[in-house]
Parts: C-alpha cells; structure tokens; sequence
C-alpha cells in the first residue's frame, strides 16, 4: 500500500522512472523496518520533493528496538532476529540507494507523549517535466534563430 501511493504521488510529480523505483523500494524498507520492529499501532509515511532532492520519512509511535534503527547509522551489525539471517538488511538496502539517512525523534502530542522515530532518507530526484502522458503531449523544441 505504501509503495502504491508512493507511486502515485510521485507520477503526479513527473518524477523519473529510476528515481520513482529507488523511492518506493527506499518507502517499503522504511516501512517494514517500523512495523518490524516496533510496536505501534501508527505508523505514518511522508513524501516531500524539495529542489532536486526527494525526501522519504516513516515515524513510528515508538516501544520498539532502538538498537536495530541506529545499527547501520553507527556502522555495527544489527543482532540477527531470524534464521535467514535477514535482520538488519533492510537498512543495509537504505545505506546503499539513499545518498543520505538518519532517525530522529518524533514527538506524538504534547511534551509527555510517547516519543517514537522517525528514520528519513533522501536521494536524487530526477523530474520528467512534460513527459508525462497524463499531462500531455510535451512541448515541440523550437529551432533557434541563427
């Protein structure tokens, strides 16, 4: 559901097919990694272009494994929580396509509110402007005047 959206958004945008694939894949890891390990019963998904940088953020309500979200902010292995050994690459995939990441908090209500995470990441965002069938036909270059 997050990548379907993702992808919408992002068409409306005139985004790139490369940058629109990296972006959903950059969303679902996102997403996974907080209803993976956290016990939120919300967990919210934003989507900003800003200039040429596309900016992802997945916030969780919190009471989950601090450890496993900072893991591959500080460079160490995550601990392996299955048998396949998949903990922890999900992270690994964000460090790789996203040209930068982190967590911060994310502050639910007021000053006493449960404090959850908020674990962004940003990449290139190349832009198709009138390129888009939904917005018609792009415009025919013109031959400069000599």
């Amino acid at each position: 559901m997050a990548r379907a959206r993702v992808l919408d958004k992002l068409r409306e945008w005139c985004v790139d097919e490369e940058s629109s694939a990296d972006a959903q894949l950059l969303m679902s890891e996102l997403f996974t990694n907080a209803v993976r390990h956290t016990d939120s019963e919300k967990v919210s998904c934003e989507l900003w272009v800003i200039g040429v940088r596309l900016r992802l953020e997945v916030a969780d309500e919190g009471s989950g494994s601090e450890q496993i979200r900072t893991a591959a902010c500080t460079g160490s292995a995550p601990p392996s929580e299955d048998e396949d050994g998949e903990s922890g690459r999900g992270l690994l995939l964000v460090s790789v396509l996203a040209d930068d990441w982190g967590v911060r908090p994310a502050h639910r209500g007021g000053a006493q509110e449960n404090t959850g995470h908020a674990v962004w990441a940003e990449l290139e965002c190349h832009r198709t402007f009138g390129s888009d069938p939904a917005s018609g036909p792009a415009p025919t270059p013109r031959p400069s005047p000599h």
